[in-house]
């Protein structure tokens, strides 16, 4: 009899232990399936993909946030398969990135449209530009040239027909302006020492520069269409499931709510672009 009850509880001991091993293995298991995806940015568009990153976990997504200091980084990491994503740039800036390095960088989703404004702390108005004038504006091909377009459609200077122009492709400028080009991340730092500076949206956010202060903003139209950013991926790699899944979170009605209310007047959600005027 009491070998009995001996062995009945080492056979409950046994059969206790052997169910907690497969609980732990289960666990293993199901943690396992998860995913984790790196996405580069430059500068603070985390508040929103944070959101997303909480979203996509549901699905057993780990979304990995990687931050680059310049537009410079973010597609180098992701064609050497540092990063698996990323989400910094323009339509018009991919395509040029792809042909200047020979990637096949691709894009996979919209995120969002951020208008370029000219800001200054010595006027107010492009009126008050004055002979002889410094202005700032980015110096990167693709910035440049949206830069300078800006200051083309507030009347300051004139293009030749360049579809990217640059410096040399300015016809006209009767003020005899002095426009250097800076790194993106310089502009607004540039803000003492030159009469106004052209300011990427996410940089303006970053200085805490208030657009509506701005001395001239670009209009968003339906030619602003290359200027919509992306979620970018390498090409091989665009239709894994995962990938589609943040494209899908990120292009939801809550994030679209976080940008209008993290960014207002700095970006507005652009996968519903025909709504853009």
């Amino acid at each position: 009899m009491k070998n009995s009850k001996i062995k009945a509880i080492f056979l409950l001991v046994v059969t206790t232990f052997s169910l907690f091993l497969l609980a732990g293995c289960g666990n293993k298991a199901s943690a396992s399936k998860d995913t984790t995806v790196k996405i580069g940015i430059t500068g603070s568009d985390d508040r929103v993909l944070n959101l997303v990153a909480k979203k996509v976990k549901k699905e057993g997504i780990n979304l990995k946030i990687v931050e680059f200091s310049d537009y410079n980084q973010p597609n180098t990491a992701l064609a050497q398969g540092e990063i698996d994503l990323n989400a910094f740039q323009t339509v018009t800036f991919q395509n040029d990135w792809n042909k200047k390095h020979k990637t096949n960088i691709v894009s996979i989703g919209s995120t969002v449209i951020a208008p370029m404004a000219l800001y200054s702390k010595k006027i107010t108005s492009v009126n008050q530009l004055k002979d002889g004038d410094k202005i700032a504006v980015p110096n990167d091909a693709t910035n440049e040239g949206r830069a300078l377009q800006l200051l083309e459609s507030a009347g300051v200077i004139k293009l030749n027909s360049a579809k990217i122009p640059n410096l040399k492709d300015i016809t006209e400028n009767k003020l005899n302006l002095k426009i250097s080009a800076l790194d993106a991340a310089q502009t607004a730092k540039s803000l003492d020492d030159v009469s106004a500076s052209v300011v990427n949206s996410g940089v303006a956010s970053d200085a805490k520069l208030d657009p509506k202060k701005a001395v001239y903003r670009e209009k968003i139209t339906a030619k602003s269409k290359p200027y919509v950013n992306i979620i970018s991926a390498n090409a091989k790699d665009k239709d894994k499931a995962a990938y589609k899944k943040i494209v899908k979170a990120y292009q939801s009605k809550d994030v679209a709510k976080e940008i209008k209310k993290e960014f207002g007047g700095y970006e507005s959600p652009a996968w519903n672009y025909k709504v853009l005027n």
